[in-house]
């Protein structure tokens, strides 16, 4: 008989990006190995923090769904348009809830051998250890960001007492899960540093299939609006605060003499409007903002940009790893990214020559690393970043060292 996951998590294919992308591609490649798979999920809202399609025009109760050999639950969730720390709360315990009772059926109904908990939010691990507690199941918690250091240190919330609580019941979580893992070290050593225990590495991964290099970057220029002299620094990703954003539209403001500099801004997410109306209010006319592209056409989107920026603020650096650098990497883009020295993105990209990097929120370091990347030959290292794609960034190698080393070796 095959062998019967159950993953927890707020967030599932159709997702475009982050976490419930990854996760949908993580149960649909096990699907397809003969796994019996099963998901209790919420509707797609990220990036955009409205429920997108085919959902939106659908009611938001609770439903179950058969998608290619996997089956689905979807739960209701409050979701704010305009999230602050204190409705992020209350969005993850709606969904807390929500997913509880669906989970409370399933614990007289079937019989799962392995629960995988994805999250942020880090709570979810509390179902998680109910069905591991009644039923016996194994309990893999995966982490894809440090929620609770993210939330204190960008000060969305900002009462100590709360935080401290927040990291005690995480604690609770992280001594009793089966196996704990996350995708960076960095993440890994904090991760360790607070439960004491090993962490095992699941990194992110990039579907090469989807995204390749293409070398007709002018043409590619063209069907997007752009001349072939254009040069296209392209942002692509969530537009929250932990990125740090308005640096691109400071730096633009110093570059605005130039007129084949193109700052190209796309994607969705809850500060998109504040950084458009920044931009507006200091008259850029280099600073163009798109929304987040279709899959069908944005491997060829990503192969149009000349420079590629990753931006994070400091102090998230080691408490996020951004997913976007994958297909970068898989494109053989030139990335420009922003981490201090001592944090496993500064390390991972300065070992493997991977792309330029940057001091983080030095405005002047962003300035000469643009420079560099617009004046200097790059073909060594879009070269390098291709090649650590396919050696370590492949799906099937991620996935079959993940259920060789954690779903199989915890039986």
């Amino acid at each position: 008989m095959a062998e019967r996951l159950l993953l927890i998590t707020g967030n599932y294919s159709p997702e475009p990006t982050g976490i419930g992308k990854y996760n949908g591609e993580m149960m649909q490649w096990l699907a397809e190995k003969g796994y019996d798979c099963t998901v209790i999920t919420t509707y797609p809202y990220y990036p955009h923090w409205k429920i997108q399609a085919p959902y939106e025009q659908q009611g938001h109760w609770y439903k179950k769904e058969i998608q290619q050999g996997l089956t689905v639950y979807r739960c209701p969730q409050y979701i704010p348009a305009a999230p602050s720390g204190m409705k992020r709360v209350l969005m993850d315990a709606s969904f807390f809830l929500a997913a509880f009772f669906r989970l409370f059926i399933l614990l007289f109904t079937r019989k799962f051998d392995v629960v995988m908990v994805v999250v942020p939010p880090f709570h979810l691990g509390f179902l998680g250890l109910l069905y591991k507690w009644i039923r016996g199941a194994r309990l893999l918690y995966h982490i894809q960001d440090l929620q609770i250091e993210a939330a204190r240190d960008l000060q969305m919330i900002r009462s100590r007492w709360l935080i401290n609580t927040l990291f005690r019941m995480e604690r609770f979580i992280l001594h009793r899960a089966d196996l704990l893992s996350s995708i960076s070290e960095g993440m890994m050593r904090k991760i360790a540093a607070k439960s004491g225990r090993e962490i095992f590495f699941f990194p992110n991964w990039v579907a090469l299939s989807y995204f390749f290099p293409i070398n007709e970057r002018q043409q590619l220029k063209a069907g997007f609006g752009f001349r072939a002299e254009d040069k296209v620094i392209l942002y692509s990703g969530a537009i929250g605060e932990k990125q740090g954003l308005e640096s691109i539209l400071d730096v633009a403001i110093t570059m605005q003499d130039d007129p084949r500099l193109k700052f190209l801004i796309c994607g969705a997410g809850p500060y998109k409007t504040t950084l458009e109306n920044k931009a507006r209010s200091m008259s850029l006319q280099n600073v163009i903002f798109y929304p987040t592209q279709a899959s069908s056409h944005f491997n060829r989107f990503l192969n149009m940009a000349d420079i590629h920026l990753v931006i994070q603020k400091a102090n998230a650096a080691d408490l996020v790893m951004p997913s976007k650098l994958t297909t970068i990497l898989a494109v053989e883009g030139l990335a420009l990214i922003t981490a201090n020295e001592g944090t496993s993105l500064y390390e991972l990209v300065r070992t493997h020559e991977l792309g330029i990097v940057v001091a983080a929120e030095n405005q002047q370091a962003l300035y000469e690393g643009l420079l560099q990347a617009l004046n200097e030959d790059s073909g060594h290292i879009t070269s390098r970043a291709g090649d650590y794609a396919r050696n370590f960034l492949a799906i099937d190698s991620i996935m079959t060292s993940f259920e060789g080393n954690a779903i199989k070796a915890s039986r």
